[in-house]
Formats: structure tokens, sequence, C-alpha cells
């Protein structure tokens, strides 16, 4: 990718985090009136919920603008870890807003009162759906262009949102109209250990990242599958790969015949680069050769490890 291409996707994804922002704060602002007016636990899960994309859009933005970072002399391997450590601090805002919520939905539960105006909440959550459902189509847009992985990812949260809007109508609902006293408060119970769930799901790939853990299985299995189409790549043996942010590195070593040239065997290492980023874009490749019949012995991986390495 040439450096106009890098600009024009840095620039459509700092516009689709922006939108992220603009539309959070929108929310953030009706749902909070909504949840004054109404009393309602759902309402106020709804609104936190709301408080928490907006911290999320925000770490996007700065994800995607600390991503369109290049590499400099303190950071050879890029910023792409910036996101990890923004996420952690993003998990425990939402692990902190999830149990308070759910201390409010078991006293609400105990003393069991209508909600004062659910009308209020109930359109708050349908203008809500329709503005998410806004920005979705926008954020597909961008993503199809762009294949941003945090712009991606913040898709994937704003989808979970209508899901959780439509909850919040229906407790309104059931309350309003079926006299269902406690549902609004056992919804809210509800909605914070989904939140709970989410904090634990973006620890643990945040986690990952930073540990530098293996692609994951089907992933690993698609290069393996496309390195076994190229020739060249007979001799590979030691895959070891991680994921950085947006970006993904796979190193690996090459066997060549002894009489191979440095010139040949970089212009085949280039040629193998070429077709593992056009199928994986963002990713980053480095090729050690070793001549046929070398067996790395320091630093070498463990046998279970290598066979898995294999092709």
């Amino acid at each position: 990718m040439n450096r106009t291409a890098d600009q024009e996707t840095g620039t459509l994804n700092r516009r689709a985090a922006l939108a992220s922002v603009g539309v959070a704060t929108l929310l953030l602002g009706l749902k909070g009136y909504a949840a004054l007016v109404s009393g309602s636990v759902a309402m106020l899960a709804s609104l936190a919920d709301t408080g928490l994309d907006l911290v999320a859009s925000v770490v996007t933005l700065y994800g995607v603008h600390v991503a369109a970072q290049r590499a400099d002399e303190h950071h050879r391997f890029g910023h792409g870890k910036a996101e990890s450590l923004a996420a952690l601090f993003q998990v425990a805002l939402i692990a902190a807003s999830a149990v308070a919520i759910a201390a409010r939905a078991v006293m609400a539960l105990l003393h069991a009162t209508p909600t004062a105006s659910p009308e209020a909440g109930i359109v708050a959550s349908i203008v809500a759906a329709a503005a998410t459902l806004a920005l979705l189509a926008y954020q597909r847009a961008v993503i199809a262009r762009t294949r941003s992985v945090a712009i991606g990812a913040d898709h994937l949260h704003y989808k979970s949102d209508l899901a959780l809007n439509g909850a919040v109508v229906l407790a309104l609902a059931l309350d309003r109209y079926a006299g269902l006293t406690g549902v609004d408060a056992l919804f809210g119970l509800l909605i914070a250990l989904w939140l709970g769930w989410g904090a634990w799901t973006s620890a643990t790939h945040a986690i990952d990242q930073l540990m530098d853990r293996e692609w994951p299985e089907e992933k690993r299995r698609a290069f393996l599958d496309l390195a076994a189409t190229i020739p060249a790549m007979a001799g590979m043996h030691d895959l070891r790969t991680r994921t950085s942010g947006a970006h993904d590195f796979a190193q690996f070593h090459m066997s060549f015949p002894a009489e191979t040239t440095i010139g040949v065997a970089h212009m085949v290492m280039e040629d193998i680069e070429t077709r593992l980023t056009a199928a994986f874009p963002g990713l980053e490749v480095l090729i050690h050769p070793d001549p046929v019949g070398h067996v790395d012995q320091e630093g070498a991986l463990p046998k279970a490890i290598a066979e898995r390495s294999e092709i």
C-alpha cells in the first residue's frame, strides 16, 4: 500500500471514529434525560452502556490515530499495543459500571416500584436504535474500503447495542402496559451481567495481544494453507505469529539449497512477502533463510511446537 493510500485509509478511519463519537455523545444526552425522567433501572443501564460507548469511541479514535503513525526509532514494531492498553482502561470502566448497575437493580427488585415515565425511555431507545442503524451503515462502508480492525470492533459493539435498546423498550413496555413492576429491574440486572461478560471478553483479547499470543488456530491454518500453494515455501518451518493493534506479524525460517546466492534468495523471499501481504492486509513478514538440512540448536522451538508449525 503506498503513502497516498495510507493517508486515505487513515482519513476514512478517523471520520468513522468521529462519527461514532458524535452518535455516542448525542445518545448520552438523550438517554440521560430519559433515565432522569423515568427512573428506570434498565434505562439507567442503557445510559451507562452509552457512556461506555462514548469512551470506547474515543479510545477507537485514539487507536486509529496511533495506528496511522509510522514506526519510529523508539517503536520499531509500531504503536499497535497502545490500543490494548487503552482497551484495559476501558474494561475497568465497564466492570465498575456493571457492578454499580447490578447493585441498583437488586435494590429495585427488593423494593419494587412502578417506573415513573416509561414513555420517555421507550422514545429515547427507539431514537437511539435509529441513530445506531445509520452509524452502522456508514461504518460498513468504511470497513469495506479500509478493512480497519479498530473500526470493525467498534462496529460489532454498536451492533450489540441494537439488541440492548430493544431490551429496554421491551422492559419498559412490560412495566407500563402489562403491569410487571419488577421486570425493569430484572432487565437492568441482565444488562449488567451482559456488560460484565463484555468486559471479560475485551480484557482477554487485550491481554492476548500484550502477551504476543499466537494467532487463532483458524487464522493460522489459513496462513499455512496459503503457504502450501507457494512452491518455494516447501522448506518453511518454525512459524511464529502475533498481533499488535491492527497489525499482524509472522516470522518463519525457509530452507534454500546451499548453492543459492543471496540475490536469488532475496528475490524469492520478496515474492513470498508480496503474496502473503496481499492475502493478509496489515501483515508484516520476517523470513530467515536456512541452508537445506540446517537445524537450529540455540533458541529452537520445542519439538511439539515445531511440529505444529510445519506444513
